[in-house]
């Protein structure tokens, strides 16, 4: 494992009865947070649970910390935080009985840091989960995550279905704790523009196949749709196409190194694209 990497990924496969992930491959580098995409069903959780070691891969490898997440796995979880899109602590317990019990659970349970979260974050000690907004819910198992020294975040759809403003203290969590840059963030995702806000580095999920894993900057500048005739498209070069798109008018299709296809296509248009609109685009090839 490089060790500027504080997770890699390479060649992990599940099947299931009706989905298989293939050949996932992707790496974060320390200091940085990667946003997971894909629309739903498109293997983002079954990457994660693999991860976290929860299912069995039937091929791959993945070293956290640069060790096999599988043959550490203790040692990894320990040092691991990890928020789902609902909360796992029981509804009837209180922050403050959290803060007990958690004490227990780990080693390195940092009681003042949680007890900051909550005041931070607006967090009674006092009342019954059960009786939290979603919002807040979110904010203590984040708080939680994030107060046992641990050094890699991993999220799946901490911000679903909350308000902006929430979203917002969220995201700030987020990158006040990336700050140290042996930590990292691995973040999955629905909402593009968050990610557009903080992600260094995008994976792109589709049909369990990983379309691109590279840094939100190139996507952004490297990507585009390129658009002609469908006389034009058959003077493309296949090899230049991602994803295409055909209507009645012509086509559009999905390249990378947009001005090098600018140049070599004069006559066709070539116009940027956002993450948002790649992931769309992506998961409605061969629809016309």
């Amino acid at each position: 494992m490089n060790t500027e990497n504080i997770l890699e990924l390479n060649g992990v496969s599940k099947s299931y009865k009706d989905f298989t992930l293939q050949n996932v491959s992707f790496q974060l580098p320390k200091g940085s947070i990667m946003g997971l995409v894909g629309a739903n069903g498109a293997g983002k959780s079954t990457t994660i649970k693999s991860i976290l070691n929860l299912i069995r891969r039937d091929s791959g490898d993945i070293k956290v910390f640069g060790l096999d997440n599988t043959k550490h796995d203790q040692e990894i979880k320990e040092r691991l935080g990890i928020v789902f899109d609902e909360t796992y602590f029981h509804s009837v317990l209180k922050p403050k009985q959290i803060n007990k019990f958690m004490k227990d659970i780990y080693k390195t349970w940092d009681e003042e840091q949680f007890l900051g979260f909550l005041k931070k974050l607006k967090i009674p000690l006092d009342k019954q989960i059960k009786d939290f907004s979603r919002g807040m819910k979110m904010k203590l198992s984040i708080a939680a995550a994030m107060s046992h020294g641990a050094d890699l975040l991993i999220l799946d759809e901490p911000t679903g279905g909350l308000d902006p403003v929430v979203r917002s203290e969220i995201l700030d969590l987020f990158l006040e704790f990336i700050q140290d840059e042996n930590k990292g963030i691995l973040l999955s995702s629905h909402i593009i523009t968050d990610l557009e806000k903080i992600a260094d580095y995008i994976t792109f999920l589709d049909n369990g196949k990983v379309v691109l894993s590279e840094s939100k900057d190139e996507i952004l500048y490297l990507y585009g749709v390129l658009k002609g005739s469908l006389d034009d498209l058959n003077r493309v070069d296949k090899g230049d196409i991602i994803s295409v798109h055909r209507h009645r008018f012509g086509f559009e299709a999905l390249v990378k190194h947009a001005d090098r296809i600018r140049a070599k296509y004069p006559g066709m248009v070539v116009d940027p694209i956002n993450i948002e609109d790649m992931m769309i685009f992506i998961a409605k090839e061969g629809q016309e």
